[in-house]
């Protein structure tokens, strides 16, 4: 009976350590969607990576900012950088229910990190785990 309770015990002590209000409630990545804004055939690249043409939906890392760049032919290529922000809210609630511990995972897994929609109109939050980001790609008259 004695050795269910420590296993029960170090179990649930691993739950509450090992985990942040950061990462319980956004994770170290997010679902991003990419539209192409009246360009259905552009493509579409993050960090020099095809990814599709026209809106791409993939998982991005909270910790880095996000390199896009359109390609379509006939036009010039459009790069923007979508850059992150810091999520206060949830470092602070990690502060105060995690200790250092939970401060310490949230930057190491970037989870305190999310993109910057207050900042960039372009950048629209769905919910915490998932943001979209429109690329103005105007300067092609295609």
């Amino acid at each position: 009976m004695k050795k269910r309770i420590t296993i029960a015990a170090v179990t649930l002590s691993m739950l509450m350590l090992l985990n942040s209000c950061g990462v319980m409630f956004g994770g170290s990545r997010y679902e991003g969607t990419i539209i192409a804004n009246g360009h259905p055939n552009a493509q579409i690249y993050v960090d020099g990576q095809k990814m599709g043409n026209g809106q791409v939906t993939a998982l991005f890392p909270r910790n880095k900012s996000l390199n896009v760049e359109l390609k379509e032919d006939g036009c010039d290529a459009k790069k923007q950088t979508f850059n992150n922000a810091f999520r206060t809210g949830n470092f602070i609630l990690s502060v105060f229910s995690f200790g250092i511990l939970g401060i310490g995972v949230d930057l190491g897994t970037g989870a305190a990190y999310k993109p910057d929609h207050r900042n960039n109109p372009a950048v629209q939050k769905v919910t915490d785990k998932k943001y979209t980001f429109n690329v103005d790609y105007s300067d092609c008259k295609k």
